[in-house]
């Protein structure tokens, strides 16, 4: 089938209150998403912060410098709790992201759990063993790294 599940944690030096300011504005996606994949909000108009329903759409060269189109939406969220967004265009056959923030004892832990398909059947699954999954190691080490020196 090819259903799979990427999780991270990591502990952030702030306050509930800073984390989610942070992470709940659309414009702050591109400076925690590595620079080589060409991370580009199209939509025009974005609020300060996301609510349910939200559609944002981008643009992204995930492999090879290809730029893909990209939508999702906000389809969950709870205030300084959690959020999710879903793909409705893009890439994937299913992409299924929770981003979920708590307080800790030595600041915020934040949570995500990315719950995917590839598209392609067995080649997705081949793709997934190959570079997918290296590919969102490598995006989430560079956000944990942004997010730290942002939250010093």
């Amino acid at each position: 089938m090819g259903f799979y599940q990427f999780k991270r944690e990591q502990v952030i030096k702030a306050s509930v209150d800073e984390v989610w300011d942070f992470i709940s504005s659309p414009q702050n996606l591109k400076k925690i998403t590595p620079e080589h994949m060409g991370f580009d909000i199209r939509s025009s108009d974005l609020p300060d912060k996301i609510y349910e329903g939200m559609i944002i759409s981008y643009t992204v060269k995930p492999m090879l410098g290809i730029a893909t189109h990209w939508v999702t939406e906000i389809t969950h969220l709870k205030n300084k709790k959690y959020f999710v967004d879903e793909q409705r265009v893009g890439p994937y056959a299913l992409w299924h992201h929770q981003h979920i923030i708590e307080p800790g004892e030595d600041g915020v832990l934040m949570k995500d759990i990315v719950s995917y398909k590839p598209p392609i059947g067995l080649f997705g699954k081949l793709a997934n063993t190959l570079f997918i999954r290296k590919k969102l190691n490598q995006i989430f080490d560079h956000r944990s790294k942004v997010l730290d020196k942002i939250f010093v």
